[in-house]
C-alpha cells in the first residue's frame, strides 16, 4: 500500500499532467474536429485521444508498475481485471458533448485506486483554469488561475434542508423518488464530475445518481470528496468501491459530512450490489 506521504510526493506530477492535458484540450477547443462514435454511440474526438495519450504516457513514466485504465484506452490482450490491486483511472475529456457544443463545461479527470478505494484525485476545468484535487488523509484543495491553492471542506447538513446537486440531462424517475422524502432546500446544477466538487467545497449537501456511470466518470471526484470529509455510497449504505466488472458503477449517493438520510423510495428492492472480481 502506498502511504499518504508517497501519494503526496507524486501529486505535483499528477497535477502537472492534468494541467498539460487541459492545455491540449484548449488548443483544440472550438476547432473543426472530426467526430467518431464508440460502441455505445457516445462521441470521441482527436481532443479525447491526444489528451488521453499524454496522460497515459506521463503516468506510466511516473509509476511504471501501476497500470492505467482510461475511457479512451485499449486494454492489453493479457489484461486481468481480477489481478488489479492498484491502478490509475483516467477520463481525459469528461463532457465531450459539451466540448463539441462549446459550452466550456468539460473536465480532465485523473484518480489513483488502491484496494478498491480512490486515494488521489485531480479534476481540471480547462476553460476556467480551475483545478480541484484531494488526497484522503491530507485534504482537498481548489486552485484558480495558478494562484495559491486553498483548502476546501464538505459541510454538515443544515436543519433547514439539503441543497442537492442534480443533472437536468440525467434526472431519472428513481432520482425523483429518492428525493421525495428528503427536505430539499434547493437544487444546484453542475456539469459532469464537478458535481462531486460542489459537495466537496461545501456548496451542496447531496448528489444522488441513479443513471449509469463508469468508474472513470466518478473516481477523481470521489477521491476529492473523501478527502474533503464526504462519502460516496450505494443507496443502501455500502461504500462505492472500484474495480467492478466492466468498470461499471451502480447507483450512488455522494454526501458531505454525512447527514441521516431516509431509506430510498421508489427503487427496486435489489440493492444494486456491485459485482466485484473474485480473487
Amino acid at each position: 500500500m502506498i502511504t499518504v506521504s508517497e501519494r503526496l510526493a507524486m501529486l505535483p506530477d499528477v497535477l502537472a499532467c492534468t494541467r498539460e492535458a487541459g492545455d491540449i484540450l484548449l488548443s483544440l477547443y472550438r476547432t473543426d474536429l472530426a467526430v467518431s462514435r464508440k460502441d455505445d454511440h457516445s462521441p470521441v474526438t482527436e481532443a479525447d485521444q491526444k489528451a488521453d495519450a499524454h496522460i497515459v504516457a506521463a503516468l506510466l513514466r511516473l509509476t511504471p508498475n501501476i497500470p492505467v485504465i482510461s475511457e479512451e484506452g485499449d486494454l492489453p490482450e493479457d489484461f486481468s481485471q481480477e489481478a488489479l490491486e492498484r491502478f490509475w483511472l483516467v477520463d481525459p475529456l469528461d463532457g465531450t458533448r459539451s466540448f463539441l457544443k462549446g459550452t466550456g463545461q468539460f473536465t480532465v479527470n485523473i484518480a489513483l485506486i488502491e484496494a478498491g478505494v480512490p486515494v488521489l484525485g485531480s479534476i481540471l476545468i480547462p476553460t476556467e483554469n480551475m483545478l480541484y484535487y484531494g488526497v484522503p488523509g491530507h485534504g482537498s484543495f481548489r486552485e484558480k488561475n495558478g494562484n495559491k491553492a486553498e483548502p476546501i471542506q464538505a459541510r454538515r447538513q443544515s436543519a433547514k434542508g439539503l441543497d442537492v446537486v442534480v443533472s437536468h440531462s440525467h434526472l431519472t424517475p428513481e432520482t425523483e423518488a429518492y428525493l421525495a422524502p428528503i427536505p430539499v432546500a434547493s437544487r444546484v446544477s453542475a456539469a459532469s464530475s464537478l458535481k462531486f466538487c460542489v459537495v466537496a467545497e461545501g456548496k451542496a449537501d447531496l448528489y444522488p445518481r441513479f443513471g449509469p456511470t463508469m468508474e472513470w466518470d466518478t473516481a477523481a471526484g470521489h477521491a476529492i470528496l473523501l478527502a474533503a470529509g464526504g462519502a460516496v455510497e450505494t443507496p443502501y449504505g455500502a461504500p462505492l468501491l472500484y474495480n467492478k466488472h466492466g468498470f461499471r458503477n451502480p447507483p450512488f449517493i455522494a454526501t458531505g459530512i454525512k447527514p441521516p438520510l431516509p431509506e430510498p423510495a421508489g427503487v427496486p428492492v435489489d440493492p444494486f450490489a456491485p459485482f466485484y472480481p473474485k480473487n
